[in-house]
């Protein structure tokens, strides 16, 4: 017997269309963390960019969940290795970025997706379980950067400092604006099935 809410795709047309709409919806995932990086704000005091890119790939892991979070960060990923402009216009940009001294956040983005997605997607789609996906997720989006600059640095402080420490205040904004979109969204398509 099948499942309430499954549907089966009969058709080889179908099939092709879902499978269409899977692909689009994970290049436009990394198409818009690209947007989002465009948004950057330098300081001086550190070489990492105050930026909306990690609200924007909170939301992705929050909105396609654990799969196609990861999938589109990849594809990020793979864009800004090969010299597509979708990293912050602060930084080089191509595999330059991706080795210099942001690239631990980077080049978690897709965990951080991925945990994103995982633990959204397996329950009840509430603001609290978005946010705690959301603070999970950041944190590993500042192991990997913190400890990427505490490579570049050899002092786990001076990372912290250089990494960590300005960017509290702003990400957790971020996570209760994505846990907020993620948690209306969900609610949306829930009623609309």
């Amino acid at each position: 017997m099948a499942r309430a809410g499954v549907h089966v795709l009969s058709t080889p047309q179908e099939r092709m269309a879902e499978a269409a709409r899977q692909v689009a919806l994970v290049v436009g995932a990394s198409l818009f963390v690209a947007l989002c990086a465009r948004i950057s704000i330098p300081l001086w005091f550190t070489p990492v960019p105050l930026t909306v890119q990690n609200f924007g790939v909170l939301l992705v892991g929050l909105l396609l969940g654990s799969r196609r979070g990861f999938a589109a960060m990849i594809l990020y990923l793979a864009e800004g290795a090969m010299g597509m402009p979708v990293f912050s216009p602060l930084g080089p940009g191509g595999v330059t970025q991706l080795v210099g001294v942001t690239g631990g956040y980077l080049l978690v983005y897709p965990f951080v997706a991925g945990l994103a997605g995982f633990i959204f997607e397996r329950g009840r789609k509430s603001f609290a379980r978005a946010a705690i996906a959301g603070l999970l997720a950041e944190t590993v989006l500042f192991a990997g950067g913190v400890t990427w600059l505490y490579v570049a640095t050899h002092s786990l402080a001076k990372a912290a400092y250089l990494g960590l420490y300005w960017f509290i205040a702003a990400e957790v904004l971020k996570v209760m604006i994505a846990a907020a979109i993620a948690t209306r969204w969900g609610r949306g398509s829930a009623t609309q099935q």
